[in-house]
């Protein structure tokens, strides 16, 4: 009588596909923590207000280095998820990188110019030779610069982000076709507000708020149901193994 002996099977290896969706759908949700910084920076884009009153500034640091975090966590987004878009079409995974490099890149800018605007008042206001209508007038300079960034990183961008990526997941069928669907409706609505924004049509305080809704759920919506669900594994399955998809591009879906 022979004995068999059993080799323990080798552990498999966590597929590659769900880290990449956890991944991208943790990346996804630390991008909503600078939330609070619409009510923090409020004093800071006073400007003139903020350099010469008093204060403490920890919660505008806090709400810099959360901004910080942002950046870099939306450009991770992009970078994570570029090898899996770019096999349903690459030229909209390169907007979505760009977008978002654009978006982290405008967003550090931003908060260079809140910084800068923190040593203003405790290095500078409280000097003797301190000018204060020049202190006012840098004041609301840089919180003009913050007010600008902050349109063109965290609004107007987040309307190609939705473009691009939208597009590749409703195609791809990768998440539920709902969820791109109120990004790519969304968009729209955001970069329409944005322009009237732009042209001084309102204030970026009132209607944006409105019209960046659909944006906001979109993305919130993307980065639980990546992070709890992760991609479609019949849509995964159905992923081009390559690459080279600019002639699938061309071709319907």
């Amino acid at each position: 009588m022979t004995t068999t002996a059993h080799t323990p099977a080798a552990p498999r290896r966590p597929d590659t596909m769900r880290r990449t969706s956890l991944a991208a759908g943790i990346l996804y949700l630390i991008t909503f923590v600078s939330i609070p910084t619409l009510i923090v920076f409020q004093p800071v884009r006073n400007g003139a207000d903020f350099v010469l009153g008093a204060g403490s500034d920890t919660g505008v640091m806090w709400g810099a280095f959360s901004e910080v975090v942002v950046a870099l966590a939306g450009i991770g987004t992009a970078v994570v998820l570029f090898p899996v878009a770019k096999r349903v079409s690459e030229t909209a995974a390169l907007g979505f990188v760009t977008s978002r490099v654009v978006e982290g890149a405008l967003i550090i800018v931003g908060v260079v110019s809140v910084l800068s605007l923190v040593n203003l008042k405790n290095d500078v206001a409280g000097t003797a030779d301190a000018d204060p209508a020049s202190l006012a007038t840098t004041g609301h300079t840089l919180a003009a610069v913050y007010d600008w960034t902050f349109l063109l990183s965290q609004s107007l961008a987040p309307v190609f982000n939705a473009l691009c990526l939208g597009y590749v997941l409703y195609r791809s069928g990768l998440v539920p076709r709902i969820l791109p669907t109120i990004g790519l409706v969304g968009a729209p609505l955001l970069l329409a507000a944005d322009i009237a924004i732009f042209f001084g049509v309102f204030d970026r305080t009132g209607p944006i708020a409105l019209a960046a809704l659909p944006i906001a759920v979109w993305e919130f919506s993307l980065g639980v149901y990546l992070t709890v669900k992760g991609f479609r594994p019949s849509a995964v399955a159905e992923l081009p193994s390559g690459a080279r998809d600019r002639n699938s591009e061309l071709s319907p879906a």
